[in-house]
């Protein structure tokens, strides 16, 4: 992706942090006013935009795997799907097995992701703007900065809500628990780094203002919204939306609602038939689980499902376009 493209999708996702900030804001107003009463239903509400907005973003995981297919020389691209379908099943066997060492990866895992794909795009688009043609040796640098920034997210709900993020975790492994100084740690890490990113990006055109913004956007929902609402709505409009921009840019340079038109085109179809496996999950498991734990554990066990192999095709991707 040249500086161009980076500097066009910067101003985009600059553009959203502020207005995912104002949105943020609003709710914030509306919840005052019309306190939120019906947990269980927002319970459904939160998996429905998780299945459908939330995972959107991974829908064109596709084209990104016809792409490492053709880097690779492989001509058989049924062998992405297998390799990807597997990779998921693996995960779900190995949390039916080893819950408490699959959730740990799970979060240190979704913490790396959530602090690179939020923030990455202005470090780039930084490093162009400098001359820097090469932004691999200094990310390396960043490594641990980007893993603390992400668990900002994980540690927000369990500073300001403790018991009931703490709950949420024992319905997918029943024997977990941490202690509360390790969540203040986390906790003021994760700010510091956000003003880290923030001070790095203070010479670039967009980044320095959206980093913040996602930071006070992430603890206003944290301090004001019960643990699930705030994870859904920071996944679905901060950082699926976030990397959907990134998305519908590359696949049109020039028109961003023809690309967006696109997006939806090449998107929605793999998006319904995962929509429709979590509702299968949830009928199957609300056998054995009330309504709200079988939606708990497909939201956090399906998305761990469909992370691993996301972000390892990223990962792939990203090495040999290097």
């Amino acid at each position: 992706m040249n500086y161009k493209m980076h500097n066009k999708i910067c101003e985009l996702s600059s553009k959203h942090s502020g207005f995912f900030l104002i949105f943020v804001a609003i709710l914030i107003l509306l919840s005052i006013f019309f306190p939120i009463s019906e947990v269980s239903l927002l319970t459904i509400y939160c998996f429905f935009l998780v299945a459908t907005i939330g995972i959107s973003h991974g829908s064109l995981d596709n084209i990104k795997g016809k792409k490492l297919l053709k880097i690779y020389k492989i001509k058989n691209k049924s062998l992405f799907y297998l390799a990807y379908i597997l990779l998921a099943c693996v995960v779900i066997i190995v949390w039916n097995f080893l819950p408490s060492f699959a959730l740990i990866v799970f979060l240190l895992v979704a913490a790396y992701h959530f602090g690179k794909e939020d923030t990455q795009l202005f470090l780039w688009t930084n490093y162009a703007k400098r001359g820097v043609t090469s932004y691999g040796k200094y990310t390396k640098s960043y490594y641990f900065f980007i893993l603390f920034k992400g668990l900002l997210v994980i540690a927000a709900p369990l500073f300001y809500h403790y018991e009931e993020t703490i709950n949420i975790f024992r319905i997918l492994d029943s024997s977990f628990s941490l202690h509360e100084d390790f969540i203040n740690i986390f906790f003021v890490i994760g700010i510091y780094s956000y003003v880290h990113f923030n001070f790095i990006l203070n010479t670039s055109t967009y980044g320095s203002g959206a980093v913040l913004g996602d930071g006070a956007s992430i603890i206003l929902l944290n301090y004001f919204f019960p643990p699930l609402i705030a994870f859904t709505l920071y996944f679905c409009f901060l950082h699926s939306v976030r990397h959907s921009i990134s998305l519908i840019a590359m696949l049109d340079k020039k028109n961003f609602k023809k690309g967006a038109q696109l997006f939806i085109k090449k998107a929605l179809p793999l998006t319904i038939i995962t929509a429709v496996l979590f509702l299968i999950a949830v009928s199957f498991l609300s056998n054995s689980y009330e309504l709200n734990e079988s939606i708990l554990k497909v939201i956090f066990i399906g998305l761990a499902s469909l992370t691993f192999p996301h972000i390892l095709l990223e990962y792939l991707v990203e090495k040999n376009e290097k």
